[in-house]
C-alpha cells in the first residue's frame, strides 16, 4: 500500500493523491461487501440441504450485517486517511465511529441469530418435535434483552460515562420505579411464571371458573395475554391476573366425558335391566369409546315421572366437534336401543286421582209457582 501511496504522489501530486487512495478505499470495501455477499449465498444454498436449525439462523444472521461492516471499515480507514493527508478535523470522528459500529454490528448479528434460532427451535421442518413454542419464545426475548442491555453498557462505557454510577443510580431509582409501577412489575413477574410454569401455551383453549374468560390464547407477552373468544373477540388480560384464579385447559385433556342421563315410563319397569345391559355392551363395543376409562351405565333413581338410568363413559379424542359427533351416535344408539325393547322415553306426565263423590238429594227448585 504504501508503494501505491508514493507511486500516487509522485504522479498526481500531494494536493490529489489522497482523493484517489480514499477511492480505493471505497472501492475496495464495495468489492470486498459483493464477494462476501456472494460467499454467504452460497453458505445459504448449502445450509438449504441440511436440517441442522443452527445453520441456517447463522447464514441468515451473517447479512446483512455482514456487508454493513465491511462498508464500516472500508469508510472509517478512508476518513482516517482523508485527516491524515488533510488534518481535517471533521474526518476525526472516524475511530470512534468504528468501534461503536464495530459494537452494534456484533448486537445486530446477536439479535438476528436469536431470532432466527427462535423461529427454527419451533419449526418442524427443522427439529422431528418442535420445543415449545412459548418457551422458545420466552428464552428468545430473554437473550434479545440481555444483548440490547449488554451493548448499551459497553458503548455508554467506551463513550466515558461511568457505569457503576450508573449502576448504582438505577438501584436507587429503582425503588421509586418498583413503588410507581407496581402494576407494571406485577403484570411481567405473571408473565414470567407462566414462561416458567407453563399452565397453558399459545394456540391452548382455556377458560377460568372464576372469571368470564374463554377463549384460544394468541399470543402471550410480558404484560398481557390476548386470548380470542369463541365469538372471535379478542379479550386482553394482565399477565397478573392469572396469579390470582384458576385456570383450566381443555386442550390439555386426555379424554372428553359424556355424562347424560335418561328416563323411560314407569310401566317400562320390567325392561330396565335389559336396556341398562344392552346399552352397556353396546358401549363396550364401541370403537370411539375408551374402554380403558371409567365406563357406567346403570339404573339411578325414581323420578317424578320416570325411571331413570344415567350413561358415564369417555371417548377417545378431545377434538371438540368430533365429540359431539361421537355423542349424538350414542344417544341415537341408546334410543334405539329402547325402543328396540318396547319401552319408550318418559315425559313429563301427571295422573289425577279423584275419590268417590256421594250423591247429594236436594229439594226439588220450582221454577213457577204450583197451578191451583
Amino acid at each position: 500500500m504504501e508503494s501505491v501511496e508514493h507511486l500516487l504522489l509522485s504522479w498526481l501530486g500531494e494536493n490529489r493523491a489522497w482523493i484517489v487512495i480514499v477511492f480505493l478505499f471505497v472501492l475496495i470495501a464495495a468489492l470486498a461487501a459483493w464477494m462476501y455477499g456472494r460467499f454467504v449465498m452460497r453458505l445459504a444454498a448449502r445450509a438449504e440441504k441440511t436440517e441442522n436449525p443452527w445453520d441456517d439462523a447463522l447464514v441468515r444472521a451473517l447479512s446483512p450485517p455482514g456487508q454493513v461492516l465491511v462498508w464500516l471499515l472500508g469508510l472509517t480507514f478512508a476518513a482516517q486517511y482523508a485527516e491524515q493527508a488533510t488534518g481535517a478535523e471533521i474526518f476525526s470522528v472516524a475511530e470512534p465511529m468504528r468501534e461503536i459500529g464495530l459494537i452494534l454490528v456484533l448486537a445486530w448479528f446477536a439479535w438476528r441469530f436469536s431470532h432466527s434460532t427462535e423461529c427454527n427451535l419451533s419449526n418442524p421442518r427443522y427439529i422431528g418435535k418442535p420445543m415449545d413454542a412459548t418457551t422458545v419464545r420466552a428464552i428468545g426475548k430473554l437473550v434479545r434483552a440481555s444483548i440490547a442491555i449488554t451493548s448499551g453498557i459497553v458503548i455508554m462505557q467506551f463513550l466515558g460515562y461511568s457505569v457503576s454510577g450508573l449502576l448504582a443510580f438505577g438501584g436507587i431509582g429503582g425503588l421509586a420505579v418498583g413503588f410507581a409501577a407496581k402494576d407494571l412489575l406485577a403484570n411481567f413477574f405473571g408473565g414470567l411464571m407462566i414462561y416458567l410454569d407453563r399452565p397453558f401455551a399459545v394456540g391452548d383453549w382455556i377458560r377460568s371458573p372464576d372469571k368470564e374468560i374463554e377463549g384460544t390464547v394468541e399470543d402471550i407477552g410480558w404484560r398481557l395475554t390476548r386470548i380470542r373468544t369463541f365469538d372471535l373477540r379478542p379479550v386482553y388480560v394482565p399477565n397478573s391476573v392469572f396469579t390470582q384464579i384458576a385456570v383450566e385447559n381443555p386442550s390439555r385433556m386426555l379424554n372428553r366425558r359424556i355424562f347424560e342421563t335418561i328416563g323411560i315410563r314407569y310401566e317400562d319397569a320390567h325392561l330396565m335391566a335389559s336396556i341398562v345391559s344392552d346399552v352397556r355392551a353396546m358401549l363396550q363395543r364401541h370403537p370411539e369409546i375408551d374402554a380403558n376409562r371409567t365406563l357406567i351405565v346403570n339404573f339411578n333413581s325414581f323420578a317424578v315421572s320416570s325411571l331413570d338410568f344415567f350413561v358415564y363413559t369417555f371417548t377417545r379424542t378431545t377434538d371438540w366437534i368430533r365429540f359431539h359427533e361421537i355423542k349424538q351416535e350414542v344417544l341415537l344408539s341408546i334410543l334405539r336401543i329402547v325402543e328396540g325393547h318396547g319401552a319408550s322415553c318418559a315425559f313429563p306426565t301427571s295422573t289425577l286421582h279423584i275419590a268417590d263423590i256421594p250423591s247429594l238429594t236436594r229439594e226439588p227448585v220450582c221454577d213457577s209457582p204450583p197451578q191451583v
